[in-house]
């Protein structure tokens, strides 16, 4: 395996950029992807939650945090925080019924209900 597709070199790489530069955006959202990727969901949330406090009006920032949410078992923040995500402008509803993140939430009505609106605006 090249370093190029090794998570843990990634990980390592971008995490010493990060250290060097706290709020580079890029960095920041990389390092969410890959954390969540390698089951360091902790660790994503964590990235996520950053990447709000640096870029509050970004709704795919909101996005993900809620899919953060929903990996931790976090339902209601989760679902919380997807509605904040539409309010700034989130509304790629196809990949929401099918995103494996979100699979946690789609028990509950609230979650269908999301998506009906979505839907019908």
């Amino acid at each position: 395996m090249s370093r190029k597709e090794d998570p843990t070199w990634e990980i390592g790489f971008f995490e010493s950029i990060l250290k060097r530069e706290p709020a580079y955006v890029d960095v920041v959202a990389i390092l969410g992807g890959l954390y969540t990727k390698t089951g360091r969901i902790a660790d994503g949330l964590r990235m996520d939650r950053k990447m709000v406090r640096l870029c509050p009006e970004d709704a795919t920032a909101y996005y993900n945090l809620a899919c953060s949410l929903a990996l931790s078992d976090r339902a209601r923040d989760a679902l919380k925080t997807i509605r904040l995500a539409i309010d700034l402008g989130y509304g790629d509803y196809d990949w929401m019924e099918n995103d494996p993140d979100l699979s946690t939430l789609r028990k509950y009505p609230e979650y269908g209900d999301i998506i009906e609106t979505l839907k019908s605006s």
